[in-house]
């Protein structure tokens, strides 16, 4: 029985949602044997080719290709030119730290990886070979050879890096680490080998002549440069939706997997990330083929045409704005947590902004409630002593220091920086944040194991730093739920402030509608979800793109260069109500 699904019908979540490349039908070739010998086509002109990865891909498999499609050549590992793993450690130490979870986000660029002396007997090696050909294979390749060359790049999807990271399959970059922890792997990556790579991969974008998809074991797809880049202009000028995807936790709940369609024999699914694009993958077509690419790239490669200039201006080449979903439909509460000031995640991990977000509640049984704020008079000195007992006891009186308020369908519930929160069971949230999500500071977990058996980090030390203790009952009463205001209204639709909280830089508009609605980007990136209705179709008014479906919960974004676009219900939800909620950068 799909009890979560509108009068029982099929899902039709799209989890794989694909930016067609028209023209390009033949621009990608499958399987190691068709891409080594293009690979060697393209090597008529010049014996060297330079192939650079991305941390995480599967250094045997790729390698194995190479020597069997070029059995001539003298091939030659980036990874012999790096420092020892000792030397290296003591470089990057700072960044990685010795915390549980989280790390400084380091500074340091490509060449922290190498040694002098290696990298310049390595290059002699190249220079005086007599072999018919010369690959230079691994994560920072192309530092290490920057003449002319046929220059491959192995990309790689950052949710497949951490299964990867989950069956011991990869290490991080100079490491030989591949049984160590999961948990502390990410860590790595994330604020050191990540920003590394990502650093050298913008320094290097215009250089590429293929990329190559290794995201699928044993399935490798290769595409020139020109038809990636065509893909990712076509998704920058139209609506677009990134590709999911949904993990387990020990608080998670039942409700994806009825509306997503997921694996019904799963324990739970706890999260969703359907809009963060440091994190998500974009699907590009070439016929019949999904390439897939780190969303990420889009950011690099069309930062204003993406953002716009005022956002482009403000973040650089991020993208601030994050949808996903925590699912605790018969499941369990949230850990009770708070998240960095932004003057905090300054000093103490090097972010320029913090995770600004709310809790728009997208379903919710007659039981649901947010543990939000503080109680009236409370002491922090004794709040803060009895959480750090209760890491030892197991036990802590939440309801005797939080608030506690029911919530039901389409509330919305705002959370600045320094707010003490958590979601309880049975609710379904659309979280809508700022993108640095990995800051948040756990103070109570309810007393239980993480999914691997052992307990989640606590970050009592960093919390009581951030929390506001001047946010109790009356605060949250008056600026922290259900803040809407009616903001225009016509015929058939009708427009909504609902958040986020004015402390925050995120704006959020929620439109109910029967029929067609206008609406402009204004030279700000757009993220909307569809929060009521099956679905709705998104169309330029101009023509300027093809009309674009949406499902019910599925999460798309509007690029700023698309100024202006339609949304009506379509299908199934013709001549019904429909609704979406809206976020964007507040000028």
């Amino acid at each position: 029985m799909n009890k979560y699904l509108l009068n029982n019908k099929k899902s039709n979540y799209d989890k794989f949602p694909v930016v067609q490349v028209p023209g390009e039908e033949h621009s990608c070739v499958t399987g190691w044997e068709n891409v080594t010998a293009e690979l060697r086509s393209l090597l008529q002109q010049k014996k060297i080719l330079v192939v650079e990865c991305y941390q995480g891909v599967h250094d045997d498999e790729v390698l194995k290709a190479l020597y069997e499609g070029f059995p001539e050549a003298c091939i030659l590992e980036s990874v012999a030119a790096m420092k020892g793993q000792d030397a290296l450690y003591n470089t990057i130490k700072d960044d990685v730290t010795d915390d549980e979870i989280f790390g400084y986000m380091t500074r340091y660029t490509m060449e922290v990886y190498f040694d002098n002396a290696k990298v310049e007997h390595m290059r002699k090696l190249i220079t005086s070979s007599s072999a018919e050909y010369i690959i230079i294979y691994g994560v920072g390749a192309s530092y290490i050879w920057q003449e002319p060359a046929i220059l491959a790049y192995l990309d790689m999807a950052r949710w497949e890096i951490q299964l990867r990271f989950r069956r011991n399959e990869v290490t991080n970059i100079g490491f030989k680490n591949q049984a160590e922890r999961a948990s502390l792997q990410y860590k790595q990556a994330f604020f050191v080998d990540w920003r590394i790579c990502d650093r050298w991969k913008k320094q290097i974008m215009k250089q590429i002549d293929v990329f190559i998809d290794t995201n699928k074991t044993g399935e490798p797809k290769m595409a020139s440069a020109a038809a990636i880049f065509k893909g990712l202009d076509i998704a920058a000028s139209r609506p677009f939706r990134v590709v999911p995807y949904f993990d387990q936790g020990p608080w998670g709940g039942q409700w994806m997997k009825e509306i997503c369609d997921l694996d019904k024999e799963a324990i739970n699914y706890a999260w969703c990330f359907d809009c963060v694009l440091e994190e998500n993958s974009l699907l590009l077509g070439f016929g019949d083929v999904c390439f897939e690419i780190p969303s990420i790239d889009l950011v690099f490669t069309h930062p204003v045409q993406l953002l716009g200039p005022n956002v482009y201006g403000r973040f650089g080449d991020e993208f601030p704005i994050r949808f996903d979903f925590l699912d605790t439909m018969e499941g369990g509460n949230l850990s009770l947590q708070v998240h960095p000031l932004v003057e905090y995640i300054q000093e103490k991990f090097g972010m320029h902004y913090t995770q600004e977000e709310s809790y728009y509640i997208l379903d919710a049984k007659e039981d649901a409630k947010v543990y939000l704020g503080l109680k009236e008079g409370v002491n922090p000195e004794v709040m803060v002593d009895e959480l750090c007992q209760a890491q030892k006891s197991g036990v802590f009186d939440v309801e005797k220091y939080v608030g506690v308020y029911e919530v039901k369908k389409h509330d919305h519930v705002l959370i600045p920086p320094g707010t003490i929160h958590c979601s309880g069971s049975n609710s379904m949230v659309l979280e809508i944040s700022a993108t640095p999500y990995i800051f948040t500071f756990k103070l109570w977990d309810w007393g239980r194991l993480g999914l691997d058996g052992r307990p989640r980090p606590i970050n009592i030390e960093h919390g009581k730093h951030v929390i506001q203790w001047d946010r109790t009952e009356s605060w949250v009463k008056k600026e922290a739920i259900n803040c809407f205001v009616t903001i225009a209204e016509d015929e058939g639709w009708l427009e909504e402030h609902t958040g986020l909280h004015e402390r925050e830089f995120i704006e959020t508009r929620r439109h109910w509608f029967t029929g067609k609605v206008l609406h402009k980007t204004n030279g700000s990136v757009q993220v909307l979800n569809l929060v009521e209705g099956r679905e709705v179709i998104v169309e330029s008014p101009a023509g300027a793109f093809t009309p674009f479906v949406v499902h019910y919960a599925e999460t798309f974004i509007i690029p700023a260069a698309v100024d202006t676009y339609t949304i009506r219900p379509y299908g199934e939800s013709e001549g019904k109500e429909c609704a979406t909620i809206k976020a964007y950068i507040r000028k």
